[in-house]
C-alpha cells in the first residue's frame, strides 16, 4: 500500500489498482492530477469527511469522469459547492451509516466537530480516517468547555472500542499545544491499529510522540508527514 500526503488531512492511498482520496482540499504537489491523468487504476473513490474549507476543495470536481464514487459526509448537502458535482456520482453518508459496492465497504462514525469519520474495507485491508473527530481541548478555553469537549470525545470513542485498522489517520493538531496528543492517545488505547498517521498539522514542526504516548507493549509505527508529496509504502 502506497500513501501520499496531499495537505492537512488530505491523503491518496493506492493499493493494487484501487485509489482512495481523502479530504483533498488542496494538493500543492498535484499528486492526484498526475495519478488521474496516468489512468493506471480501475477504481477511484474520493472521500470528504465534512464541509470545512480545509477538508473540501471543489477542484475535485475535475475528476468526475474518472471517479467511481464521491463519498461525502451528509453536511455537504447544505453547501452550494456540492451543486457542481454530478448527483449520480455522489453518495451522502450520515453517521453510523454503511455503503458498499463490489470493491469497498464504508462505515461512518460521528465526529466531535462536523461531519463524519470513515472506516473503509477494501482488498482485505482496513483504513480509518478520522476527519475532524478529535478531543478538541483548547488550552485557553474555559474549564466548562474543556469538560464538555472531553465528554463528547469519550462518548463517541465508546462506539469505536475494538475498531480494527491497518492504517489510521488521526489529528495531532499543533494548535492544541500540550493537549494535541490527548485524542490520539485515547483512540489508540481503545482500538486495534497497526500503523498510525498524524494529520491536521499544517504549519507545525514534524511531530514525534511523547515518551508516554503509547501504552506499554503497544507501540506501533507512526508517520507524521509535513510536505505535500511525501510518500510512505506500508507492507500489510
Amino acid at each position: 500500500m502506497e500513501i501520499t500526503y496531499l495537505l492537512n488531512s488530505g491523503f491518496l492511498i493506492r493499493d493494487d489498482r484501487t485509489l482512495l482520496v481523502f479530504d483533498d482540499f488542496e494538493d500543492p504537489a498535484k499528486i492526484v492530477d498526475r495519478v488521474v491523468d496516468d489512468g493506471d487504476f480501475d477504481h477511484l473513490y474520493i472521500f470528504v469527511s465534512h464541509a470545512h474549507f480545509d477538508h473540501f476543495g471543489t477542484h475535485i470536481r475535475a475528476y468526475a469522469k474518472q471517479v467511481t464514487k464521491y463519498i461525502f459526509s451528509y453536511d455537504l448537502k447544505r453547501t452550494k459547492r456540492i451543486k457542481i458535482f454530478p448527483p449520480e456520482n455522489i453518495t451522502l453518508m450520515r453517521r453510523y451509516n454503511e455503503w458498499q459496492d463490489n470493491n469497498i465497504k464504508v462505515f461512518t462514525y460521528d465526529s466531535t466537530d462536523v461531519g463524519v469519520s470513515f472506516h473503509v474495507e477494501f482488498n482485505d485491508k482496513k483504513i480509518f480516517h478520522a476527519g475532524d473527530f478529535n478531543w478538541w481541548c483548547w488550552e485557553n478555553d474555559t474549564i466548562d468547555n474543556q469538560t464538555i469537549a472531553a465528554r463528547l470525545f469519550k462518548k463517541q470513542l465508546k462506539k469505536m472500542i475494538g475498531l480494527q485498522a491497518d492504517v489510521a489517520f488521526f489529528p495531532i493538531d499543533g494548535r492544541l499545544g500540550n493537549a494535541q496528543e490527548y485524542g490520539a492517545k485515547e483512540f489508540l488505547k481503545k482500538t486495534d491499529v497497526k500503523f498510525f498517521v498524524a494529520m491536521h498539522r499544517v504549519g507545525y514542526p514534524q511531530w514525534q510522540p511523547s515518551e508516554n504516548f503509547f501504552e506499554e507493549n503497544k507501540q506501533i509505527p507512526i508517520w507524521a508527514p509535513i510536505h505535500s508529496g511525501e510518500k510512505k509504502i506500508i507492507d500489510i
